[in-house]
């Protein structure tokens, strides 16, 4: 059952103001992911990247995620967060739906993500680990922002 505030959340792939820059950043810089993320990153991340928005009945960000696409064949499902005390009431699965479901990104031949710990989150929406993972290779700098991931 859906609880009344995620019925009543407005959910839209909108980029974010720059007050949504400041509070996006604000959560981003302590995720594991993305360790003291330089705010000018947050903000051309954003620019560069479809957003997809949940605000309250004032207005206000609840929920964030971003993909990067080429709205042709493939999409990177990134950046999934949902402010705490709003969390377990379905937003971050209504964010990646909202994606899943948008026109433009019907008949991708591939979404990812990566995930430390919210398998269960992505699951009922087709993701499953990669079938080949050693087809995958990767460039990664340990801590790009200065601050080593957890």
């Amino acid at each position: 059952m859906q609880s009344q505030e995620l019925m009543s959340a407005k959910i839209a792939i909108e980029q974010p103001s720059d007050a949504d820059i400041d509070l996006i950043h604000a959560m981003l810089r302590e995720t594991y992911w993305s360790p003291g993320i330089p705010r000018e990153v947050v903000a051309r991340a954003c620019a560069n990247s479809l957003c997809v928005i949940a605000r309250d009945d004032a207005g206000r960000l609840i929920g964030f995620a971003r993909l990067v696409t080429d709205k042709a064949t493939f999409a990177w499902l990134c950046d999934v967060i949902v402010l705490p005390g709003k969390q377990g009431r379905g937003l971050g699965r209504a964010l990646v739906r909202t994606f899943r479901e948008h026109p433009e990104l019907q008949g991708l031949r591939r979404w990812m993500l990566a995930t430390r710990d919210a398998h269960s989150v992505y699951a009922p929406f087709g993701f499953t680990p990669l079938e080949a993972p050693e087809r995958f290779m990767q460039i990664k700098q340990v801590a790009p922002y200065g601050t080593k991931a957890s």
